[in-house]
């Protein structure tokens, strides 16, 4: 069976009890959580001070299934990565898709009605994951200069077709209410900056180094020949 439209599962109005437990496993409500779809929430460069933000606004409370916002990450993150380089913003997707989605199957074709009949009431097995977002949440924000924010509100526009509902995009200054950035990147990006820091230093030294014997065995030698024409001239005085 195909993946079904986004809108069988966009309503709001029953939230299902999909209780998982951590500790006593014996209390779970799903037998198991479907794995995340979403590969990353945070891209491209934490470190840089940057002057504006752009968020991705929701205009209406909905439920978005993780691979819709998988798939507007990547619409976006592509985007960017080619117009503005990806050293020169960053990209947090703010939610996280918690609920789990669940979905009583039946079989299609011809004489499906008598196989698939069962529960009036059943809870279905676990199909994915979604996130319940309110009326003008923040679903993306991006970071990045002034001159690069009308690039940036294209591309979060380009994802209007990911999403269930519609979206808007509010620039503004507060950069700071993207949250912390991840410092684990920043500390990684640091060490290999001054790995390489180290080694053009020692190829530096290096070069260095051989100039200088190279300049010492020059002299060597022209002393050498100085020496022997020397000795050839007193050898014909002679």
């Amino acid at each position: 069976m195909g993946l079904r439209p986004g809108r069988c599962y966009s309503s709001l109005e029953q939230r299902p009890y999909t209780r998982v437990a951590i500790k006593v496993h014996e209390k779970n409500y799903v037998g198991a959580i479907p794995p995340l779809r979403i590969r990353q929430f945070n891209m491209g460069n934490p470190r840089r001070k940057y002057t504006h933000i752009a968020d991705l606004v929701v205009e209406k409370g909905v439920q978005i299934r993780d691979n819709a916002l998988e798939a507007a990450r990547i619409c976006i993150n592509r985007f960017l990565n080619n117009k503005v380089g990806k050293d020169n913003y960053f990209m947090r997707i703010r939610v996280f898709p918690h609920q789990v989605l669940r979905e009583h199957k039946q079989a299609q074709g011809a004489g499906a009605d008598r196989v698939s009949q069962g529960m009036s009431h059943a809870f279905g097995k676990p199909i994915g994951r979604a996130v319940r977002v309110r009326k003008g949440q923040v679903v993306i924000s991006v970071l990045a200069m002034q001159e690069h924010m009308a690039i940036v509100k294209k591309a979060l526009l380009r994802a209007k077709d990911k999403f269930p509902c519609p979206i808007s995009v509010k620039i503004h200054t507060d950069v700071e209410s993207i949250g912390t950035r991840p410092s684990h990147i920043i500390e990684e990006i640091t060490e290999l900056e001054e790995k390489k820091k180290e080694e053009e230093e020692k190829a530096e030294a290096g070069k260095e180094t051989e100039g200088k014997e190279s300049k010492e065995a020059k002299k060597e030698q022209d002393e050498g020949k100085k020496e022997d024409r020397s000795k050839e001239n007193k050898d014909k005085k002679k």
